[in-house]
């Protein structure tokens, strides 16, 4: 098939591979590959589900080979710049597919069945499940039916399956961590993205990966540490499945002698779900705090609870409530003086047409958090997770106002690592930025941590030279704004993630909060400073 985009035409071929399974991580390493090979545009290696069609209909990569496929076969797609790329890209696809079979002590060493690796006589309690939406009903179910804990990473999993799996999961008092869980901290064991925190007083459950991460980080760099880190997965407090991860997590924690201070955080739940929550935590005899993003505090505090309106919020009050202090919030952990100067430095270079902040995020919950701090500072946010609809971007890939992405949403990472892992679509999105004249901040979150990109800051460091060598040929100049959620203990180290940003002349601030705060009074020439009151 021959595509035309705007005036350059693209060459877009499918192969289809009938009843061929390969594991979630496989057919990213699959894509990965192909996207360096030249002549090669975008690549897609996914099974061919419902949904899995559905976005490569939307990314403009549905053909009619894999228009055909069912949910067991598997299907690669290229974008080439020329017939004989894409035909090298199919070939190169094929030798991935049919490479080397692994030795018998490789197997062993790396079983590919659950029952495989319990055979080996190594005493667990939890699974990691990774697969495809369409397979992870039944994945997780041989989990849970072997007396497991899950952690369900895969997303584009039916509702329905999500509800029935964690009505098994409660009727077997085990944890189903998911679907679509990217965080968990278990006995000190860090799960899929999670940070290297200290062992402490302070237990989370949370429908929010990233902000779990923000949270755990913050806390660890504020001297106390995590008990437990619960994920539930992002619908875990819609109507329908009634939260019930997270009613179980409340109870774990409760029982947990480790845990001394209780923290709840997720999106505003449906109302009847937080009316069965703040039932549950109006029994327990441990201080909490919640962070619902945005939904009024008072209810929380009629619970009992101290209620938190952001992720840094949250992290610094649960700290205080195991030292039995008072926190009093502030915008910033630095003087009114320094944020001023901070701000002026950046708005004295900007050009008068230069008036939006465009946030681009890794993180979902952080893209969230910023979004609420920003909507109170200059007004309304696009998104493609805005926090009203009607404010929601037609084309996520273009901005539109004072907008923020959510880089790890599904249109996004569609036979793509997520953000965290491959920076690759973020560099993109830096420069086209910088080509807009509107452009005046451009605000990041550098998440570290084990499953991560090894050198996050790093990656990001050429875009952003080529971003300002952009804005100067046009008599411009782009203000960067990060924050970096992580540890001196992460692999990647904190303190050298912030220098490389700092060197390269991006503001870094100590927190997503703190970051989103500025961004906006470089947007607004300073006038955001009445509304933080500094």
């Amino acid at each position: 098939m021959r595509l035309h985009r705007g005036e350059k035409k693209v060459v877009l071929k499918a192969v289809v591979r009938r009843d061929t399974y390969q594991d979630s991580a496989s057919l990213m390493n699959i894509s990965n590959k192909l996207r360096v090979l030249p002549g090669i545009k975008r690549t897609s290696a996914v099974m061919a589900t419902v949904q899995n069609k559905e976005l490569l209909a939307d990314a403009g990569l549905l053909t009619d080979e894999t228009r055909s496929a069912d949910s067991n076969d598997l299907v690669i797609v290229v974008e080439a710049a020329t017939d004989e790329a894409a035909q090298r890209g199919l070939a190169a696809a094929e030798e991935l597919l049919q490479a080397k079979p692994m030795t018998m002590r490789e197997r062993q060493l790396k079983p590919r069945t659950l029952d495989g690796a319990l055979e080996q006589g190594v005493q667990v309690n939890v699974a990691l499940i990774s697969v495809p939406g369409q397979y992870a009903k039944r994945e997780a179910l041989k989990a849970l039916r072997r007396g497991l804990h899950v952690l369900l990473f895969s997303d584009n999993v039916p509702l329905e399956d999500e509800v029935e799996l964690k009505m098994f999961a409660c009727e077997r008092n085990l944890l189903m961590m998911g679907p679509g869980c990217g965080t968990a901290i278990i006995d000190g064991i860090g799960l899929a993205f999670a940070n290297a925190v200290r062992k402490g007083p302070i237990g989370i459950v949370g429908a929010a990966g990233t902000g779990i991460q923000e949270v755990t980080t913050l806390i660890h760099r504020n001297r106390s540490g995590i008990s437990q880190a619960i994920g539930t997965g992002g619908r875990d407090l819609m109507q329908e499945v009634g939260g019930m991860a997270m009613l179980q997590g409340v109870a774990l924690l409760e029982r947990d002698p480790e845990t001394e201070v209780m923290v709840l955080i997720s999106k505003p739940p449906h109302p009847d779900v937080e009316q069965k929550l703040l039932g549950a935590l109006r029994k327990i005899k441990k201080p909490f705090v919640v962070d619902f993003m945005g939904r009024d505090t008072l209810t929380v505090e009629d619970a009992g609870g101290l209620a938190a309106r952001t992720l840094e919020e949250t992290a610094y009050t649960a700290v205080s409530l195991v030292r039995r202090r008072k926190y009093v919030p502030k915008a910033f952990t630095f003087t009114k003086e320094e944020v001023l100067e901070k701000a002026k430095l950046e708005y004295g270079r900007l050009a008068d047409r230069q008036r939006f902040v465009r946030g681009l995020f890794s993180g979902g919950s952080l893209c969230d958090d910023a979004i609420m701090i920003l909507t109170e500072l200059i007004g309304p946010i696009y998104s493609n997770v805005p926090l009203d609809s009607r404010f929601k971007l037609r084309d996520a890939r273009t901005s539109k106002g004072d907008a923020c992405v959510d880089m790890g949403g599904e249109e996004f990472t569609l036979g793509r690592p997520h953000p965290m892992i491959d920076p690759r679509q973020r560099q993109e999105r830096i420069l086209q930025e910088a080509q807009n004249p509107s452009t005046a901040v451009v605000l990041l979150d550098v998440v570290l941590g084990y499953a991560a990109h090894p050198d996050p800051a790093g990656a990001l460091l050429p875009s952003i030279e080529d971003a300002r060598r952009i804005s100067q040929r046009k008599r411009r100049y782009i203000s960067f704004v990060a924050s970096v959620v992580g540890t001196e203990e992460d692999p990647q180290n904190f303190r050298i993630q912030v220098a490389k940003l700092e060197n390269a002349g991006v503001l870094v601030m100590p927190s997503n909060a703190q970051a989103a705060r500025m961004a906006a009074l470089i947007a607004t020439r300073g006038r955001a400073k009445t509304r933080l009151k500094i």
